[in-house]
């Protein structure tokens, strides 16, 4: 558990990494801006590959030499990025590096999500946490000791990340089933033709609806981490202030999860997740007041905290045969973690950077909505069942003696009808010598 919470206390420092380093790579390689970006698109890359790699491989090959190779990845990588003698080559090992990172993030997230029960939203705010604990504690550290030193950050990150090696052997190597995996062949057997395609057609309809709650809510927490500051300079904040608050923000997204993690254990994942949306959506709508913008910013952290955490174990009961839905989520959140930024931007060109809250509270309400719709969707009462009711048949007088219920309903002359249960035999008179136990 220890070894987790380090591992994505790396993981956070190393994505954050890169953004404060630009300025000592566009020195170094002679870039500009966008092409000193590119390293953290590569980043990105690297990472959707690791994840769906990741899954294809997960519970197969053991999952303990999978961490090991994904750790082994990222630690090279980032080493390599450090003292790479070109920008492209540069770009490569960043991308190995995103690799390893997506390797650890979905290994550890689906391990967390499956092998904890009904504690899995609870750890997994705890294990996310730490991702935002190593997200602040990475650009504060480049911001310590200089961007000009990033070399240096980068090959003491890969050096802290090698001893994890020797903690993998607390990692259960084979994965636990996964829901829906049981008793698959006699569901399927039982079911008509007509009935496998609805649950089909209703599984793909869960599935994207919870790629768009994923998808949009890191778009929200994109667009408030790159548009806070501009947004709050714009309506009158020094620059200092500004920094302050979206610091603010990312901070509160760390506390936010360590909070909701005994509320985990009370509260069902759907509930927490419909407060979320609806505390995040009044927060941005709150930001569209210029007195109150920073405080709002810091409370939407608070309220997004706990989505992407809560909603895995969500999504794994809600579509338990669907045993890619883990990693197509956290693959699409990553997409849109890196689309999403340049869309904003071409909307708040359209609209004017005071209209930042007022976008990112509209993208928030379609994240409310979707959730009143998986919540409703994907209740047991509304998905179709695994295999179909069969009617209950019309009670039988009982016989002298018991007669053992058959496994399918006979025609009403049948004998061998199944009979209700027996009254239980009074005190003072024997039970017969066929219903005695040995």
């Amino acid at each position: 558990m220890a070894a987790s919470c380090g591992g994505f206390v790396l993981i956070g420092a190393l994505q954050a990494l890169y953004g404060p380093s630009i300025p000592a790579l566009r020195d170094t390689y002679g870039l500009s801006p966008s092409a000193a970006g590119m390293g953290l698109s590569a980043h990105f890359i690297g990472a959707v590959a690791g994840v769906l790699v990741f899954d294809r491989l997960f519970g197969r090959i053991g999952n303990r030499r999978l961490l090991g190779w994904s750790y082994l990845l990222m630690a090279g990588g980032a080493a390599g990025f450090a003292f790479a003698p070109a920008w492209p080559v540069a770009l490569g090992l960043a991308l190995l590096a995103g690799l390893g990172f997506g390797g650890i993030d979905y290994g550890l997230n689906q391990l967390f999500a499956v092998g904890f029960g009904r504690r899995s939203a609870a750890m997994l705010n705890i294990l996310n946490a730490h991702f935002g604990i190593g997200a602040v504690l990475g650009p504060a550290l480049i911001g310590l000791v200089g961007s000009a030193h990033y070399p240096a950050v980068f090959l003491g990150f890969a050096a802290l990340t090698l001893p994890l090696l020797l903690c993998l052997a607390g990692v259960r190597d084979e994965a636990p089933p996964r829901g829906g995996d049981t008793g698959a062949g006699e569901d399927a057997a039982a079911d008509t033709g007509v009935r496998r395609r609805v649950r089909a057609r209703s599984l793909a309809t869960v599935l994207g609806a919870f790629v768009v709650l994923y998808v949009l809510h890191v778009a929200i927490e994109s667009g408030v981490g790159g548009w806070e500051p501009t947004h709050l300079e714009a309506i009158g904040y020094g620059a200092t202030a500004a920094a302050s608050a979206t610091s603010a923000f990312w901070l509160m997204m760390t506390v936010g999860r360590f909070l909701v993690a005994p509320l985990a254990l009370r509260w069902s994942a759907q509930a927490i997740i419909a407060v979320s949306c609806a505390g995040m959506t009044g927060c941005l709508l709150l930001a569209a007041i210029p007195a109150a913008a920073p405080y709002a910013y810091a409370g939407a952290g608070l309220f997004i905290a706990p989505i992407f955490p809560t909603g895995l174990p969500w999504l794994l009961r809600a579509a338990p045969r669907a045993h890619r839905a883990g990693a197509l989520v956290m693959a699409a959140s990553m997409i849109g973690g890196v689309a999403a930024p340049p869309a904003l931007g071409k909307a708040i060109e359209l609209a004017g950077v005071r209209a930042v809250p007022l976008i990112l509270c509209a993208i928030s309400a379609v994240c409310l909505i979707t959730t009143g719709w998986l919540i409703r969707a994907a209740s047991p009462s509304v998905l179709p069942t695994s295999s179909p009711v069969l009617p209950r048949s019309s009670p039988v007088p009982p016989t002298s003696s018991p007669v053992r219920p058959t496994s399918s309903p006979a025609p009403p002359t049948s004998p061998e009808l199944p009979t209700p249960p027996e009254l239980p035999t009074p005190p003072d008179e024997p039970a017969p010598a066929a219903e005695r136990t040995s």
